[in-house]
């Protein structure tokens, strides 16, 4: 019976249940075990403890073997690569950011001075740049908790991934869908990372089938970016890859918090096949390539 480790909120649970039926349906057997984590137990903003308190826990617990798979969303990862661990990315979820606001409101809909909850510097900054007029709240919780501080009155409005929603099953509460290119996602935003220990050679013939070589190459290189910036995950960065018709495109941005500037840059990629493995380096190289003209045009500057 294969263990699967989790952080123990719905959506963590969600997501792991997903891989879970994936791997049944596989022929295998395997059961979700809930992995304490010391961000769990703290009520400060992610942006204060930060985000590696819940995935070193997990990473911990696959690593000692109290379980033998470990399932993270992949935005919430360090960008260091980490030879102990085997990584697959299933087919990714919609990365969009969505809008929860009342009475079915989208963002150009709000009053002026309308409350917003979000603490994501990167949400933050992009928010402000559309509408400074707002008054932007810190926000922490899982979905249902953040959903309800809507739904009290004590909001107006909150912005999620659309991802945690919709693996949530409350993709219905969004009022709006914005788009990536207009206020674009975290990098890796809606794809999770599977992890299994890579001397395991059991685990990773279980786990591969379950690889999305497309959704790999969008993560390679959107994460490219970000530690080509040495960034954290929590930077004002965003980047959101597409591949289709056989090339990729790749665009980023760096925003300064107060909404007053931000940079962008895009770049395209040929990827005949997919499924070679040589792609995937191309696609950090991509992500590479475009951090660094982020890093000429004064990234630096703004994330600092």
């Amino acid at each position: 019976m294969l263990q699967i480790g989790t952080r123990g909120s719905h959506l963590a649970t969600t997501q792991a249940g997903h891989v879970r039926d994936a791997i049944i349906a596989g022929g295998h057997d395997a059961e979700l075990k809930i992995v304490t984590t010391p961000g769990d137990l703290s009520q400060a903003p992610v942006e204060r403890i930060g985000v590696g308190v819940f995935t070193s826990a997990l990473r911990d617990a696959l690593f000692t073997g109290a379980v033998d798979i470990a399932v993270h969303s992949f935005k919430d990862l360090p960008t260091a690569d980490e030879p102990r661990a085997h990584i697959i990315v299933p087919e990714r979820e919609d990365n969009r950011e969505a809008l929860i606001a009342r009475d079915g409101m989208t963002l150009a809909d709000l009053p002026e001075g309308a409350r917003v909850g979000t603490s994501a510097p990167r949400r933050v900054s992009q928010l402000r740049a559309m509408r400074s007029d707002l008054d932007i709240r810190p926000l922490r919780g899982n979905i249902e908790s953040r959903m309800g501080r809507v739904t009290s009155g004590e909001l107006d409005a909150i912005v999620l991934a659309y991802a945690g929603l919709a693996r949530a099953g409350r993709g219905e509460r969004a009022t709006q869908l914005f788009d990536a290119s207009v206020f674009m996602p975290a990098p890796a935003q809606g794809a999770l990372a599977v992890e299994c220990r890579s001397d395991d050679v059991v685990t990773r013939v279980v786990l591969d089938p379950l690889m999305s070589n497309v959704s790999a190459l969008q993560v390679a290189a959107e994460r490219h970016v970000l530690a080509t910036l040495e960034a954290g995950c929590t930077a004002p960065v965003a980047a959101h890859a597409v591949v289709d018709g056989g090339q990729m495109v790749l665009r980023a941005g760096v925003f300064a918090l107060d909404g007053s500037r931000q940079l962008v840059e895009s770049a395209t990629l040929a990827i005949p096949d997919v499924d070679d493995l040589a792609a995937r380096e191309e696609a950090r190289g991509l992500g590479r390539q475009l951090a660094a003209r982020l890093l000429d045009g004064g990234a630096a500057e703004l994330m600092a």
